[in-house]
């Protein structure tokens, strides 16, 4: 059976501690999309984690982890990664890369941090991790996939075709230094070596996996309101963030997809610049903000501070649907004990009018957020593993969001740990 964790909005939403406690049941564990622009946070036995491109199913010696076709790959990343967690006493991963994956060069860093600087104040706010023109190389049919680099005579003619594109940018657009060839083929040899131990066809053994029933755990990367189609555009990540693109990024039936966890966190955080409706500023936002998550609300990859707000229904109520949610995992719930009351974004106001359908970014511009109020309860929840338990004002939120958003929470997490997990 596959499963596919994802997230349900702007991303941040603790989709890596739900992947990492769902991979205990797993026998493989997928990336299928997106790069090292952001950051899963794990907390385990064996320490703190912030993994980028490996999947969160390294910590469990059992589950093959799989690096997918869809995935911006980052050799020098990845092994900086492994050499970490296996430095830190987890044992050595079983790993694989798809041969078809792509590679994030030098160069796609180089053309993300010179054109931000271009825009300067009407920037994208981009983690400068190379990623849109990664993917804008590959689909201009000019990407390097992992399998040619068994080839690297044929590589070397296609560096200079690459090149000759980049350097009129780089000479012209950006006033910098141009690239050459025999740099770039360098820094190619260095990824064949990275790469040789766990390049391999990873859609023939998913295939083979489906077929004898294996235990499949899709990870997504950000969210909903990142997703190029149906997020905030141009706000966005440059690769699909809905369990729909894991099919295609994996490599497998669309039909083999039978559960969809998306993950949703109690109150709202963003990474990034774009439309925010629910956010919260100053001494309000500074409060959530060092109460948040696992020490703070700041970004698992780049360290910023992440845009805080509270709950918004409008939003996820959407992100769920685009994600065709079966299951919702809320999280860090924990976290709003300090609060006697509880603002949650249950509309829009646009024009004068009040919708509740999530709209598209040029209406979004205009929205407001129109707020509904909820009793806080008021005491520390951590360690509780009934739902039962819980205080009646703190059920009575989860249920609240439940019907607004209308998916079933099936998950409560009310702390940072594998086992703070309240199952309903």
């Amino acid at each position: 059976m596959v499963t596919a964790v994802t997230g349900a909005n702007w991303g941040d939403e603790g989709k890596g501690k739900i992947t990492d406690m769902l991979a205990d049941q797993a026998d493989i564990v997928i990336r299928f999309q997106g790069g090292a622009n952001a950051g899963h946070t794990i907390k385990n036995h064996y320490g703190k984690f912030a993994l980028h491109t490996l999947p969160s199913g390294v910590f469990h010696p059992d589950v093959i982890n799989v690096i997918g076709n869809g995935v911006a790959l980052s050799p020098h990343k990845i092994k900086a990664e492994l050499d970490e967690i296996m430095g830190r006493g987890v044992p050595a991963p079983k790993l694989m890369i798809s041969d078809r994956a792509q590679i994030v060069m030098s160069y796609h860093v180089l053309f993300d941090t010179l054109e931000e600087a271009r825009l300067a104040g009407k920037s994208f706010g981009s983690t400068k991790s190379g990623i849109a023109p990664f993917y804008s190389d590959k689909f201009a049919k000019i990407g390097i996939q992992v399998s040619e680099l068994q080839d690297m005579d044929a590589l070397r003619e296609k560096v200079d075709g690459i090149l000759v594109k980049k350097n009129i940018l780089l000479k012209h657009l950006y006033h910098a230094e141009e690239l050459r060839t025999e740099d770039i083929m360098e820094e190619l040899e260095e990824y064949r070596q990275i790469l040789a131990p766990y390049a391999a066809d990873t859609a023939a053994f998913l295939d083979k996996a489906v077929k004898e029933g294996k235990r499949i755990l899709l990870e997504g990367q950000l969210g909903t309101m990142k997703d190029p189609d149906h997020g905030i555009y141009p706000m966005v990540t440059s690769s699909s963030t809905l369990a729909a693109y894991g099919a295609i990024g994996a490599g497998i039936p669309p039909y083999e997809i039978k559960k969809i966890v998306t993950v949703t966190k109690a109150y709202s955080s963003a990474v990034g610049a774009g439309e925010f409706v629910s956010e919260i500023f100053g001494d309000e936002a500074e409060e959530l903000r060092r109460r948040g998550g696992d020490g703070g609300e700041y970004g698992a990859t780049t360290g910023r501070p992440r845009r805080v707000g509270w709950y918004d229904t409008v939003a996820s109520s959407y992100g769920c649907r685009l994600q065709g949610a079966t299951d919702v995992a809320l999280t860090v719930i924990d976290v709003l004990g300090y609060l006697d009351e509880i603002p949650v974004c249950t509309a829009y106001e646009i024009d004068g009018k009040q919708v509740t359908d999530f709209p598209t970014t040029v209406q979004l511009k205009k929205a407001k957020p129109v707020w509904t109020y909820l009793p806080g309860w008021k005491c520390d929840i951590t360690g509780i593993r009934n739902y039962e338990d819980l205080p009646e004002n703190c059920r009575k939120y989860v249920e609240f969001i439940e019907e607004k958003i209308g998916y079933p929470i099936t998950m409560v997490s009310n702390g940072p740990g594998r086992e703070d997990i309240i199952y309903r």
